[in-house]
């Protein structure tokens, strides 16, 4: 059986991720950076903080993982602005902590990277769909992290140890932090329903283009990375991504559809990115053709989820 050590396990995609590992039937430790651990049934958590070299030891040595999923991150880009030092130190110094614990302790552990889509940055100005061997050209702290954390574990690759970088696209789903988009348009629309906020939502570039997917559907494409015997997998890297983009506009007109009273949509400077890129859309072709994998979650069942989520959150205070 495989002993899976997951970092990031009480986030966002993190929870997802714990629960598809279970029914696969792997035995996984997940980690959180600060106690109380949560106390979910059947979850079995670590306290770890991965910028501490001494708490990192400490649980690689007690769990000894035969997969690591390093998930942890900060993921926000405009927390990455604020506060680059804390996304520097994260990002990369975390992940260096888990590596050389790695090699000192565990070396024969597998470890699945998940870095993020925004390394390619300005190359999304082609306008095409971005193949891994893409340039990358970071333009925001949390990207420039992200690239350099793969830069990191590269090395340790390249001495030995085994496992994949992934780059992700923009992955949504219930419970999201509504700093995010899709997750920041159901939670206003939720507020106007229950009357607790006037019937206008604050919008910010919605003609942006963006390869939108289900965070079940991204955490399939993990589940399968780790599924495969260590020294299987052709690649070093892999875009997880529909090979298709959708504007935001179109996501937001999906939410709309499922509402229940009249909502004016307006544009809010303040949620307008003057760097942002028009389209950001990734070829999933190496993923299909290895693994077979491809996204199977409908946005619109995606969006619904999303809306539904907001609801009980809101009606539950």
């Amino acid at each position: 059986m495989t002993r899976i050590l997951l970092t990031g396990a009480s986030g966002f995609v993190g929870k997802v991720l714990h629960r598809r590992l279970l029914a696969d039937r792997h035995e996984v430790f997940g980690s959180v950076a600060s106690s109380p651990a949560p106390t979910d049934s059947g979850h079995h958590y670590e306290v770890m903080d991965i910028c501490d070299r001494t708490s990192v030891d400490a649980v690689i040595q007690r769990v000894r993982p035969t997969h690591l999923i390093h998930l942890a991150a900060v993921s926000n880009v405009a927390v990455s602005f604020k506060n680059p030092m804390l996304t520097w130190n994260t990002n990369v110094i975390g992940t260096l902590n888990l590596m050389e614990s790695l090699k000192a302790h565990a070396p024969d552990c597998f470890t699945l990277f998940v870095s993020s889509s925004e390394v390619y940055g300005e190359t999304f100005k082609r306008g095409e769909l971005l193949e891994e061997d893409a340039a990358c050209a970071p333009m925001n702290p949390y990207a420039a992290s992200k690239l350099a954390a793969e830069l990191a574990v590269t090395q340790y690759l390249r001495q030995g140890l085994s496992g994949v970088i992934v780059r992700p696209f923009n992955h949504i789903g219930p419970g999201q932090s509504a700093d995010f988009v899709t997750a920041s348009f159901a939670r206003q629309i939720a507020l106007i329903e229950a009357g607790l906020q006037p019937p206008v939502l604050k919008v910010g570039n919605l003609e942006a283009s963006r390869d939108f997917l289900s965070v079940e559907d991204v955490c399939d494409a993990y589940a399968r990375l780790v599924g495969v015997p260590v020294g299987r997998l052709e690649h070093r890297v892999y875009n997880i991504s529909s090979g298709s983009s959708r504007k935001i506009r179109a996501v937001l007109d999906e939410l709309l559809a499922h509402t229940t009273v009249p909502i004016e949509v307006q544009t809010d400077p303040e949620r307008l990115r003057p760097s942002d890129i028009p389209v950001a859309a990734g070829s999933n072709r190496r993923i299909l053709a290895e693994l077979g994998w491809a996204p199977a979650t409908p946005l619109a069942q995606t969006v619904e989820s999303i809306l539904d989520y907001w609801r009980e959150q809101i009606a539950a205070g």
